[in-house]
């Protein structure tokens, strides 16, 4: 699968970087001047692995006409602009299905195509609060509470995207057609949060911090050791829990099924947490079941040995990053390599003699 990918912002380079790590070749079209001045030089970018990458003026009439040729040879295109924007350069869904029909046209977007919202300017903390999903994230009497730019713009975004895209291919197969994806953030974040929408509304999930699963249970929460590294305990079944507190030594804790019992157990449990380092309860829960597990930062995560022994992790150009997601198993997976400029454009429809003329215009870098 050939897909162009217009360049912008996380989503947009996400999905594409899901689709090339599983086999696609993607070309990526940034601006004439950002490429002419990187150069030949590889792009350390993780997002941008396994790519190419040309620099095409398309406030250009030689560049849009260029970019609809090479629309013409690809499967797929994913479009990062506002609405209308690809529309006004002449590349939208209408101008390049009719240089083929087959395309799979995908847009990536906060707020969606339509909508009162669709025009404005946002960020994925602006698209997470208006899906209702950052009013249920931080603790108890707290804000709430962003994570990073995770939910928004590469779970409810270029995830969803590239998901859409397989979608697309699969009835392509079936239509000999292909489809506009419109992929909004604000849909994708509300999606992620199908589980909790009933709980919500029928009283069992309650104020943010205060529940199960969101650090209200001293059960499932992080705790803080005598080195000042943490913890992450999920011993949320009674088996579970057992084995925690046997292993740590609790005896007559109160019964964890009483909420009003919450606070003392989470005092119970942050005072014995702290008497030993992390490495001393890495030991201590090694080969268990307890569900108590390091918190590890970015670098020791690559060095752990489950994700050393799964090949969870991979080095490319000096950079570690995590290895592509998920396994099909028995099948291989895209070049991983750091994105390089492309030179020869033959394959995508533009001879040597053209690009050379769109070179010299300062169209094609």
């Amino acid at each position: 699968m050939r897909v162009l990918e217009l360049a912008g912002l996380a989503p947009g380079p996400f999905a594409g970087m899901m689709l090339a790590d599983h086999g696609a070749e993607v070309l990526r079209v940034d601006r004439v001047s950002t490429v002419a001045r990187s150069g030949d030089r590889p792009r350390p970018d993780v997002m941008d692995r396994g790519k190419r990458t040309i620099g095409l003026d398309l406030k250009s009439p030689d560049g849009v006409a260029a970019f609809k040729r090479m629309a013409a040879t690809a499967d797929v295109v994913i479009d990062v602009f506002r609405p209308g924007v690809a529309e006004r350069l002449g590349i939208g869904p209408a101008d390049l299905h009719a240089v083929n029909e087959r395309l799979v046209y995908g847009r990536m977007t906060g707020w969606g195509q339509d909508g009162p919202l669709a025009p404005t300017a946002g960020h994925d903390i602006g698209y997470i609060a208006i899906a209702g999903a950052l009013s249920m994230l931080g603790r108890e009497g707290d804000k709430p509470t962003p994570p990073i730019n995770i939910l928004g713009d590469f779970a409810g975004g270029g995830l969803m995207l590239a998901y859409g895209v397989v979608l697309a291919l699969f009835e392509r197969e079936r239509t000999g057609r292909g489809k506009v994806i419109d992929a909004a953030m604000v849909d994708g974040a509300a999606s992620l949060f199908a589980m909790f929408y009933h709980t919500a509304q029928s009283g069992l999930w309650g104020p943010r911090g205060t529940n199960l699963l969101d650090t209200g249970a001293p059960m499932y929460d992080t705790y803080e050791t005598a080195d000042g590294r943490y913890l992450a305990v999920g011993a949320l079944e009674p088996a579970f829990w057992n084995e925690m507190v046997t292993r740590m030594g609790l005896t007559d804790l109160p019964d964890r099924d009483d909420r009003a019992n919450w606070p003392r157990i989470r005092e119970r449990l942050a005072t014995a947490f702290r008497s030993r380092t992390r490495a001393e309860w890495e030991a201590v829960f090694e080969g268990s079941d307890a569900c108590v597990t390091p918190v590890l930062d970015m670098g020791e995560a690559a060095r752990h040995p489950h994700n050393l022994a799964r090949g969870s992790f991979v080095e490319v150009g000096g950079v570690t990053q995590p290895a592509p997601a998920p396994r099909l198993l028995g099948s291989g997976r895209g070049d991983l390599a750091q994105a390089t400029r492309l030179h020869d454009l033959t394959s995508w429809g533009l001879s040597d003699e053209h690009a050379k003329a769109l070179r010299a215009a300062g169209v094609l870098a």
